[in-house]
């Protein structure tokens, strides 16, 4: 194997190493591939060196700096990237890079896998289940990390969502076997173990949850999925055939009613009996969402950015900023003006005049977020919008890298 030297990170070397677990079980998954582990050599060149890759053999991987002599440093700080429908963790290959040449003795990228391609109709709930025990599995083999940040892309966004609240204050030294969800002690006089992971996911510090293009009021209603042109006819087509993308599909449209709930995206504006959605969000200390102006045809503005359309800036007011050329605005942290209580009772049985698109934005607003507004305007690659704000391929996405470095940038460590 090769390895690869950084610009701006002296004498270090990126190291792709084995994730133990997290892939491709749960309802949907494939399984496990077989015992063999997967190793790839990459053909290209970074700086003055090339880059030593190593999957297992479900494809998960992450990223940390080493020296010269092989030897593992001690970063602190997990940061993990999450792919959107019909991805892989090769769509965060290129920010996971950026991470460590900024960050190199801080930073472990994990870019996750264990949602891959078809995976990704198997619904946001199977899908978070499996990353949040795959996010497990890297602590665990990490036990250096004290800080946790995720960074999800489209779908990605959703799923990290689910994830947390499945994290959020767990005990993740609990024998799962044994299947009892008492509060121990280690008998030694020290406060019960749920008090230790009190405000924390997975017993790490929350930093900074950071979406791209996510649809987090989903993809139902007016405008939401800008391919479908505003006509109401071709969304109410889409909203009955989103059965062509699994569970996913049903949940991105608002669709499903499991066992006479109401939708799952609506479950998540709130906390639950069982997962606390909103306040494992709460607990971060950084929220930001960015989001194309124009040119993302799966993923509407509002949506993405968590506003309602009459909260959009007018196009005329955005300027660009002149080291982040196509970052157009950007509005600090804030709690939406609206802070009423969002009740879920009498949702679940026909009632068919709620809004719910409303209902979402109430309920996730209630904790600040900070926005950033993208727009690809006069870019050669701008049609190609909801791939270029993440550099989803460098080759073909190579404009979003302004985008990139500027969450970098603005990263709390």
């Amino acid at each position: 194997m090769a390895s690869v030297e950084l610009e701006g990170a002296s004498s270090v070397a990126v190291q792709q190493a084995e994730v133990d677990g997290g892939g491709g079980g749960g309802e949907g998954g494939g399984g496990l591939k077989g015992n063999r582990k997967k190793t790839k050599k990459a053909p290209w060149k970074l700086g003055f060196a090339c880059l030593r890759t190593e999957y297992d053999r479900e494809g998960n991987f992450d990223m940390e700096v080493v020296d010269r002599a092989g030897e593992r440093r001690t970063p602190t700080h997990l940061v993990v990237m999450v792919n959107g429908l019909i991805g892989s963790a090769q769509n965060w290959r290129y920010a996971a890079k950026q991470f460590l040449k900024k960050y190199p003795e801080d930073v472990i990228a994990h870019c996750s896998e264990c949602n891959p391609s078809k995976l990704t109709f198997d619904g946001v709930d199977v899908m978070g289940e499996r990353l949040a025990e795959e996010v497990i599995s890297v602590i665990k083999r990490h036990p250096g990390v004290q800080k946790i940040s995720f960074i999800g892309h489209s779908l990605g966004g959703l799923v990290a969502r689910y994830a947390i609240a499945n994290l959020y204050e767990r005990d993740i030294t609990r024998d799962f076997s044994q299947g009892n969800g008492e509060c121990r002690s280690n008998g030694s006089g020290d406060p019960c173990v749920e008090e230790k992971f009190k405000g924390k996911i997975a017993g790490l510090e929350p930093m900074n949850f950071i979406t791209f293009a996510t649809p987090h009021l989903g993809s139902r209603g007016h405008k939401q999925v800008p391919v479908f042109c505003g006509f109401y006819t071709l969304e109410k087509v889409a909203s009955r055939t989103s059965w062509f993308l699994g569970r996913t599909g049903k949940h991105l449209f608002l669709t499903d009613n499991d066992n006479g709930k109401p939708p799952l995206l609506l479950q998540m504006a709130n906390d639950c009996e069982d997962l606390k959605f909103m306040s494992a969000l709460q607990s971060f200390k950084h929220r930001v969402a960015y989001a194309n102006v124009q040119f993302d045809q799966l993923v509407g503005w509002s949506t993405s950015s968590l506003r309602r359309r009459d909260e959009l800036p007018k196009r005329r007011d955005l300027s660009r900023n002149e080291k982040f050329p196509h970052i157009v605005n950007v509005k600090t942290a804030e709690t939406s003006s609206t802070q009423q209580e969002v009740t879920l009772e009498a949702k679940a049985n026909g009632h068919k005049n709620i809004d719910l698109e409303e209902e979402m934005i109430r309920g996730l607003t209630k904790v600040s977020w900070g926005r950033v507004d993208v727009s690809f305007s006069g870019s050669k690659q701008r049609y190609f919008a909801h791939s270029t704000i993440q550099v989803k391929n460098y080759c073909i996405n190579s404009e979003g890298a302004d985008v990139v470095q500027h969450m970098i940038d603005n990263f709390l460590l």
